[in-house]
């Protein structure tokens, strides 16, 4: 009998090293051989407007298919905070206690190194745009507009490979912005392969191409993500390719490790915008689902000093060339659209904010909307093919049809606008005066810019008459003025002020859908890009057409009580407007808004610009961010719980844990045999969780002790076998597993193996772990009577893993995870719960076993 076992069990593992050696030719991860988004379903099941899918407000929770069900339970999620036991705290005394000048200096030294990523990849864009867009130009002025072309569409092509083929072929986590995946992790969901140094390097490099190249995309959002990854590289002081490279072990515990990443992505908006408040409140709104007085402050000195490296370095170089003045910080330089021209504020002006609110509102829900339906026939299309290859090419070359697009449009639509005069006031008649000779300066307070392009515009003659006063009969195009420059340039443009004429309605007006279309197509490529630029730049444009409709019907007002209507003024409205409507975001948008323009007195128009849309945005969609983060399946809890106004009671207050929780969960005791320990791990069916339970000294029952995690238990199986107590020993010469063991430990190919024997082999019903070291003792628990909605409360703010429910006696007759509280799973309990005579078979609950 005994033979046969052997027999047996050495044929298992035979098929487990076949399978290995599969996995790692074939690249697998825990989702298997294809990416996580090339697995995600395109169900044919739901319709394009259905409720509750792409469209459906932020109260009311998302609608899973049972295939996107099972990829919610793939994603393993992680505690806040280190699991109390005895090896924890032997190792806490082996570290600096009580002592803050290192948490201090470590956020200094991620604000460093993100501001100088941040110096880097803004001259890197330069650089590579202005060489393009110079050559481009001799090319136009000289009229081959063809030749224009294919310079313009080859360069664009090449660069937007290049992004696509980087992330495709190297790191396909680094694609996008990175920031669904960022919130998902500071949420407590651990997401596979978005941090390292590799995907460092592939999502800089990308993300400097796709800029670049002259997509509709901007830098922003990688940017943010770039500084969450060096928040965690640079705090936990090692990587596999560097080993250690930094002595400050101590903030290798999962609390230290998500208040660094999340001071980074803070840091990442401050060097990406110079915003440094706008970088600790886009931490503190967005991205941090644990929050504390005292992060903040560390947070805010991360964000300063990120803000400063970057803006001392911007200010002295560009493209890389030293401009002089080192030390000087230039408006121009740090203030990204700085506004030089201060209009008053009227009562009145709140009334076309408002309406720019609700446009806001409706526009950003439907560049959501389109966004997801986008990436869904995105995922149809790849599915119908089983070529690895062939996904991957389709991945690649999608970018480059979206170029080709960018660049068709960058040369022939200016070509087909005639040419503007520059526009001025004459200062002897005080009236508006349009060449051929048209006074020009600064001083005058209705202007065209000299920064306009002038394309394939007649250079015309200026004339100097004296120090302060200069005649022209210049021209420029429109057209090519928006769409042929850098997105910041653009709506450097846009956002002037006082220029009233110059841009006329068909340009903006011919300008704003196809982009709109295409920025929301390149948003789901393979590109790292951001939308931040995209956004500012589309409400800019119907800002600014909301402004010249102001001036087209009560005309141009340079002073006194109408000298508010300004179409740039409006366009910064606008912007404002179109990114809370996408975003959603309030508090840290309001005072980025103010930050990236120097322009306080239009404060409260933005704010109430942004309250509106967001109001008119949460009514029909959930955010972009938080929507991706459900087309792709990664669990999130958001700050409350969805609405249950379609059940029996509109509050949560209503309802019990009793409602919603797992019964009866996989107890464990202090001390359990090998066998039966790794039987538990090899079947995966326990929620990665197990509450210990022990004899009650009043009463004969086993009562609640604490909690113990798979991450201990693995980390228990890849120690050694010398933590394994015989039938008869005391324990007293059984070694302890360290603390770092348990946090770094990793199911392997190996440890499965290794755990697969120890289910198989009776040997090991006879060998015991005594469990006691590496409990956690601190692990909270509620009564079955407890409040749903104070339940949910209280397991996102102290970000939990698991929550142990028991009885009036203290026995665990229930456990509660993340999945538990997501809405949908919420929904179905409650109406399996008031509606028990009917069928329910899709509403069975899926495992919850990684979660």
């Amino acid at each position: 009998m005994e033979k046969s076992n052997g027999i047996e069990m050495k044929e298992e593992n035979a098929k487990d090293m076949v399978e290995i050696r599969h996995r790692r030719k074939g690249g697998f991860s825990i989702f298997g051989q294809k990416s996580l988004e090339e697995q995600l379903p395109s169900s044919k099941k739901t319709s394009f407007f259905q409720f509750g899918r792409d469209l459906g407000g932020s109260s009311h929770h998302h609608h899973y298919t049972e295939e996107e069900k099972q990829l919610l339970s793939r994603y393993s999620s992680a505690d806040y905070f280190p699991p109390h036991n005895e090896v924890y705290k032997n190792w806490l005394l082996e570290h600096s206690r009580n002592l803050d000048w290192d948490r201090w200096l470590m956020m200094g030294m991620i604000g460093f190194c993100v501001g100088i990523v941040g110096f880097l990849m803004h001259q890197f864009i330069n650089l590579i745009a202005e060489a393009r867009w110079n050559i481009a130009y001799l090319h136009v002025s000289s009229g081959n507009q063809g030749t224009a072309l294919g310079w313009i569409a080859l360069i664009g092509i090449l660069l937007a490979l290049a992004s696509a083929a980087l992330t495709v072929l190297i790191r396909f986590p680094a694609a996008g912005s990175g920031l669904p995946e960022l919130i998902g992790y500071l949420n407590g969901t651990i997401i596979p392969e978005i941090f390292g140094f590799k995907t460092f390097i592939v999502k800089f490099a990308s993300c400097v191409c796709a800029v670049a190249s002259g997509l509709p995309v901007g830098p922003e959002g990688p940017m943010i993500s770039l500084g969450g990854l060096i928040g965690l590289g640079v705090s936990q002081g090692r990587s596999q390719l560097f080993g250690r490279f930094l002595p400050f072990g101590r903030f290798e515990n999962p609390e230290d490790r998500r208040n660094f990443v999340s001071a980074g992505a803070g840091a990442g908006v401050a060097a990406a915008f110079g915003a440094p408040v706008g970088g600790l409140l886009f931490a503190m709104e967005e991205v941090a689902s644990f929050w504390s007085i005292k992060h903040g402050w560390m947070t805010f000195f991360c964000c300063m000093t990120s803000t400063f490296i970057t803006d001392l370095f911007n200010s002295a170089f560009k493209g890389f060339e030293y401009s002089g003045d080192f030390g000087e910080f230039k408006p121009r330089r740090y203030i990204l659209f700085q506004v030089t021209r201060e209009i008053p504020v009227n009562i009145l002006a709140f009334v076309p904010a408002i309406i720019l609110g609700i446009i806001g509102g409706f526009l950003g829900s439907l560049f959501t909307f389109l966004n997801l339906k986008i990436t869904r026939s995105r995922l149809y299309i790849l599915n119908l093919t089983k070529r690895d290859w062939v996904k991957k090419l389709i991945r690649i070359l999608e970018p480059t049809i979206i170029m080709t697009i960018m660049a068709v449009m960058s040369v022939y639509l200016p070509a087909a606008f005639s040419c503007t005069p520059f526009q001025c006031v004459s200062s002897t008649t005080n009236g508006s005066y349009q060449g051929p000779l048209c006074e020009r300066g600064s001083q005058y307070k209705i202007r065209t810019e000299d920064e306009v392009l002038r394309y394939t515009c007649p250079e015309g003659a200026v004339i100097n008459i004296s120090s302060t006063k200069t005649y022209n009969n210049q021209s420029y195009n429109q057209m090519a003025t928006l769409i042929t420059q850098q997105g910041e340039e653009a709506i450097h443009r846009l956002f002037s002020r006082q220029t009233y004429f110059q841009f006329d309605y068909v340009p903006l007006l011919v300008v704003l859908a196809p982009y709109f279309f295409l920025a929301c197509w390149c948003a789901g490529t393979a590109v790292a890009s951001g939308l931040v630029v995209p956004m500012l730049f589309i409400g800019a444009i119907y800002g600014r057409i909301i402004g010249l409709s102001l001036v087209s019907m009560f005309g141009v007002h340079q002073s006194g009580y109408w000298s508010w209507m300004d179409p740039g003024a409006f366009a910064l409205v606008g912007a404002a407007s179109f990114f809370g409507g996408v975003s959603r975001l309030t508090m840290s948008l309001t005072v980025i808004m103010m930050e990236i323009t120097n322009d306080v007195q239009f404060l409260l128009v933005i704010m109430t610009s942004i309250l509106v849309a967001k109001l008119i945005g949460d009514y029909l969609t959930h955010s972009l961010y938080h929507s991706l983060l459900e087309l792709k399946c990664i669990p999130f809890l958001d700050h409350s719980p969805s609405s249950l106004e379609h059940h029996h009671f509109p509050n949560h207050e209503f309802y019990t844990v009793s409602d919603i929780m797992t019964c009866n969960p996989q107890c464990l005791h202090i001390k359990m045999s090998v066998r039966e320990l790794a039987k538990l791990l090899k079947e995966k069916q326990h929620h990665s969780g197990y509450p210990i339970v022990t004899n009650s000294k009043k009463h004969f029952e086993e009562i609640f002790l604490g909690l113990i995690t798979d991450q201990e238990l693995y980390g228990l199986f890849s120690y050694s076998e010398e933590c394994f107590q015989g039938p008869n020993d005391d324990g007293s010469k059984i070694k302890t597993v360290p603390y770092d063991v348990l946090r770094d430990a990793k199911y392997t190919d190996e440890l499965r193996l290794d755990i697969n024997r120890y289910a198989t082999d009776e040997e090991y019903d006879h060998k015991f772990i005594d469990l006691s070291p590496y409990i956690n003792n601190s692990s909270f628990s509620i009564p079955a009577s407890f409040s749903l909605r104070r339940c949910y409360i209280l397991f996102r703010t102290m970000g939990l893993r698991h929550l142990a429910v028991v009885d009036e006696d203290n026995k665990c007759v229930g456990i509660i995870t993340r999945k538990d509280l997501m809405g949908f799973h919420i929904d179905e309990k409650i109406t399996a719960k008031e509606q028990p005579d009917e069928e329910n078979e899709e509403l069975a609950p899926t495992s919850t076993a990684a979660f």
